[in-house]
């Protein structure tokens, strides 16, 4: 990877917020909603690929639509609706809290000649930064803007980002 290519990856977007702790984190996901499609308008801008990587909530399908339907509910509605993937975009289902385990993201990273990867996305504290961890790990480049990610609550998500700053070398600047 000699590029230094972008890829925007959205992590657990689809959510059914159905979990103890899950009121507050659907809470500070709507707060961050607008960043998200922020985010997403600069990837389509810049031609950055953008990535959907979802736990599959059994669903192994690896149909988003599937997904999205089965995480739709009168309070994550207006999230599902507006993250909804384009027909150019990517979408991956993910056995357990890294976007990189057991998933085919690495060899799409490659094939696409991507070698930086901005993140965004729920729990920070768990899928995230586990995802941006793996990520590290196979030394590409991270973005983690802070604005972009929310955990069940403030204090989760500060711990979070400050790991990935700090232990990762993320930027965490907002979008």
């Amino acid at each position: 990877m000699l590029s230094d290519k972008k890829a925007v990856l959205f992590i657990d977007v689809f959510n059914t917020f159905d979990f103890p702790g899950g009121e507050k984190l659907l809470a500070n996901t709507k707060e961050i909603l607008p960043n998200w499609e922020k985010l997403r308008k600069k990837a389509k801008e810049n031609d950055w690929p953008v990535i959907f990587v979802n736990d599959h909530y059994g669903i192994w399908q690896d149909n988003f639509k599937k997904i999205a339907d089965y995480c739709r509910n009168e309070e994550n509605q207006e999230i599902i609706d507006s993250m909804m993937p384009h027909e150019d975009d990517y979408f991956l289902l993910k056995p357990k809290h890294s976007a990189f385990f057991q998933t085919s993201l690495p060899s799409l990273l490659k094939e696409l000649d991507c070698n930086h990867v901005i993140f965004a996305g729920v729990a920070g504290n768990i899928c995230v930064v586990f995802s941006a961890n793996d990520a590290h790990m196979r030394e590409f480049k991270l973005d983690v803007p802070k604005n972009c990610v929310a955990s069940n609550t403030k204090e989760q998500n500060e711990d979070a980002l400050r790991v990935i700053e700090t232990t990762l070398s993320a930027n965490t600047d907002p979008i």
